[in-house]
């Protein structure tokens, strides 16, 4: 079993932005990477990257100093570095960040809000650890009226494919014959969870929002902008992360779901940055 933070070697070195996953496997079969002086040609060898010493080919490279930001992804736009179709990726919205940053899960090409991305890995891999309960709140709008007691059986769970699907809370904002507004919260960020949790249940979702993770929310960052996160305001959104490593015991105060209010409403940093080479249309949720 790995410890907190460790992951291959080559996943350290792309996602240190040393080489690409390909490349540095390639590299360390060559037996061109060194750890703490020691050549490695295992690509799946675990480190901590930020706590060792990697070189490649005798040269030691240099840590970038970490980074951490939080961006307000439009729907259209997808997570990733390129797009084979062609769409705006959310490296396009980045515009002055040369640092290699990867995102902390994804949100898929037709959801909005909340995504961070950074180079600190032992962060990153906390986050998406599901022991630690992490909790990601969304807006969702379906079609169709769904009712208390749907709401009821997601928290209970469903199977979709062989895998069991839960929210961890549920909340009906909002309902008519036409669509249901609701409030969802989970602690696991597996993949287009809470389509595949509505679909069980017979709601097709027209409009998702990520609006919180942790204790952050979107606040009145515009859709495309984004900012940077210190390590104080990292500490008090994942207080969990700085206490031994302890799980996140989310307190309901900070989740908010039942202030609706506070989901749109923290306020925010100094520093915003605008939408960089993306032009789409302003994106309400």
């Amino acid at each position: 079993m790995r410890r907190q933070g460790e992951v291959g070697l080559a996943r350290a070195l792309s996602k240190l932005g040393l080489a690409s996953r390909t490349g540095a496997r390639a590299l360390i079969s060559a037996g061109r990477v060194a750890v703490d002086g020691a050549i490695v040609r295992n690509p799946d060898t675990p480190v901590v990257p930020e706590r060792v010493r990697i070189a490649i080919d005798g040269r030691t490279r240099a840590r970038p100093a970490p980074l951490t930001i939080l961006l307000h992804k439009p729907r259209g736009v997808v997570t990733t570095r390129s797009d084979p179709e062609g769409r705006p990726t959310v490296y396009d919205l980045l515009d002055g960040i040369t640092a290699h940053v990867g995102p902390v899960g994804r949100l898929d090409a037709a959801t909005s809000g909340l995504l961070l991305l950074t180079n600190d890995t032992r962060l990153g891999e906390w986050l998406t650890n599901p022991a630690h309960a992490v909790p990601r709140v969304y807006l969702v709008t379906v079609r169709g009226r769904l009712t208390a007691e749907t709401a009821a059986r997601l928290e209970h769970g469903v199977v979709d494919r062989g895998e069991r699907l839960r929210a961890s809370r549920v909340t009906v904002r909002k309902a008519s014959a036409r669509e249901t507004h609701l409030v969802v919260e989970l602690t696991e960020g597996r993949n287009r969870e809470i389509r595949r949790l509505l679909a069980a249940v017979g709601h097709e979702v027209a409009r998702l929002r990520r609006v919180q993770f942790g204790g952050l929310t979107l606040g009145r960052l515009a859709p495309g902008a984004w900012r940077a996160l210190d390590a104080g305001e990292i500490g008090r959104a994942f207080p969990g992360y700085l206490e031994g490593r302890s799980p996140y015991q989310p307190r309901r105060d900070r989740v908010g779901l039942d202030r609706h209010a506070h989901l749109d409403g923290l306020a925010l940093g100094d520093v915003v940055h605008r939408p960089g080479r993306y032009h789409g249309r302003r994106d309400h949720g």
